[in-house]
């Protein structure tokens, strides 16, 4: 099996994404495969995927031709595009010095068959290497019921900025330099 590490760089894997996306939120995952697998929070559109896109390239893992995890790249000038994501946005200001030019990793999800093989971590690796000379770090937030994702950005050197409540939920803003 070879898996490659890259950029988005069509349509169809933009696509592709969405799918993964979609077979990963909570509307069709079990409470048990939500504990136990993690989820995704937030549903993209096609449009948005683009437009942020044509800014920072998306990171993917594809074997052959298919996606099977990606790591989205927001710069932070999307801050307002997605309603649950705006407090985050403002909490990161709150929290970093003026002039900290940060990447927001938006969203992290591998097909269920591919995990626990090193491709979250690689496409953070991917994802530093690519942005390094723009930006200082890369930020994300993680619901806090979220144990698998937490453990595992932890495990990829994240550090915790902050915790706070929004939405009724507990929010962990973590940061990788």
């Amino acid at each position: 099996m070879t898996i490659q590490i890259g950029r988005v760089q069509s349509r169809l894997e933009m696509e592709q994404i969405l799918s993964l996306q979609r077979e990963n939120s909570p509307n069709v995952l079990s409470m048990k495969e939500m504990e136990q697998e993690g989820y995704v929070t937030v549903t993209h559109t096609l449009d948005l995927l683009e437009r942020m896109n044509k800014v920072c390239p998306h990171i993917i893992a594809k074997e052959n031709d298919k996606v099977i995890g990606y790591a989205l790249c927001m710069h932070p000038k999307f801050g307002n595009e997605i309603d649950i994501l705006k407090p985050m946005f403002k909490e990161i200001n709150s929290v970093l010095p003026p002039g900290e030019k940060y990447l927001v990793m938006g969203q992290v999800c591998i097909q269920k068959e591919y995990r626990k093989m090193g491709i979250f971590q690689n496409l953070y690796k991917k994802m530093q290497v690519v942005n390094k000379t723009n930006y200082n770090c890369i930020i994300t937030e993680v619901d806090a019921l979220n144990k698998r994702s937490l453990n595992a950005h932890f495990a990829v050197g994240f550090i915790e900025l902050k915790t706070y409540n929004s939405n009724g939920r507990k929010w962990h803003i973590l940061a990788l330099k």
